[in-house]
């Protein structure tokens, strides 16, 4: 096993490259604990905790290590280690922290994934799937360098699953989406050619969506603990109750995550470029270039859902993550 299974490669090779020359090794973070992180080095799996200047160092929880970081490590007896320090992210994924503080909303960008590729976004189509919880998922993606797909999960659960993908079709750009069901291995195998050496990817979604079942029929094991989703109310319970990075035997790194029933932005308004695509380019025709899309005259957005092209209900919730995103920034500032 080398460190290039684990994602290594030329651009974190020269962020290292301060420490080429002292007992420092590099390692990534493939599982947190409560006070500590397992890493993998060349010398196996270690259990590290980061050294007192490296949280002093750090300007916001999001600069500290958090699952599939690369960090520096200095190796102990024992299979132990001091992280040193953390190697500059070529992705990451984040939310506004959920809660409050002082009474008032809380501002504080929480890192869910460093280093990720790709990021499989996974609904379920059972009373799970819900296209304005998948636009805000895609948003999130889009401002993360990473790329999506969309994985609709459940298809024994839905009569009409062909036409669920079309309407994710018309909200997920260039995004592919793809129909499964997790627990049949064949309906798996449009997932295996995303699978690369050294290539990160993460499973996200709601609690209860099957992105443990997935992972364990995509390594052909129980690897991760599956729950069964409530009749009363559709949601699931949170079987994955950590983060954990998983090498995939014939190469490739996958992420399982705990759900999320909470999905507050962490961005800023030219993420909505990407994901809402469709509006950005219908607005390329509106008679002022600064039109809100609401009530101008001459909006190109406005008669394009006059004549069928766009829902209200998409522009409608491009209205609100733009809110959402324009209040974080004034937050912010």
């Amino acid at each position: 096993m080398t460190l290039e299974d684990w994602g290594w490669s030329p651009l974190f090779a020269q962020k290292f490259e301060p420490w080429s020359e002292s007992n420092f090794v590099p390692a990534r973070v493939i599982r947190g604990e409560k006070n500590y992180f397992r890493v993998w080095t060349l010398e196996g799996e270690l259990t590290v905790r980061f050294a007192g200047k490296v949280r002093h160092k750090a300007a916001s929880r999001a600069h500290l290590p958090v699952v599939g970081d690369w960090v520096v490590i200095e190796p102990q007896p024992d299979q132990r280690g001091i992280i040193h320090a953390l190697l500059e992210r070529k992705s990451s994924f984040s939310r506004n922290l959920p809660g409050s503080r002082k009474g008032k909303d809380r501002i504080e960008q929480q890192v869910i994934a460093a280093n990720v590729d790709l990021i499989f976004i996974v609904s379920g189509l059972d009373r799970d799937f819900n296209l304005r919880r998948i636009e805000r998922y895609l948003t999130l993606v889009s401002s993360s360098g990473a790329d999506a797909v969309v994985l609709l999960n459940k298809t024994d659960l839905c009569d009409v699953p062909e036409e669920r993908k079309k309407e994710v079709e018309t909200i997920a750009g260039s995004s592919p989406v793809h129909l499964c069901m997790a627990r049949q291995m064949d309906q798996l195998d449009i997932l295996f050619s995303y699978m690369q050496q050294g290539k990160t990817i993460a499973l996200l979604g709601s609690s209860g969506v099957g992105k443990s079942t997935i992972l364990n029929g995509m390594l052909g094991e129980e690897r991760q603990k599956v729950g069964a989703v409530s009749e009363a109310d559709g949601k699931g319970c949170h079987t994955t109750t950590h983060r954990e990075l998983v090498l995939f035997p014939k190469g490739g790194i996958i992420m399982d995550n705990p759900g999320m029933r909470e999905l507050h932005l962490w961005g800023d308004a030219d993420d909505l470029v990407e994901s809402f695509a469709d509006i950005e380019e219908l607005a390329g025709g509106c008679k002022f270039r600064d039109c809100q899309h609401k009530t101008e005259p001459g909006c190109a957005v406005r008669k394009g859902i006059d004549a069928g092209i766009l829902s209200s209900e998409r522009l409608s919730s491009y209205h609100k993550l733009k809110q959402e995103l324009s209040h974080l920034r004034s937050r912010k500032s």
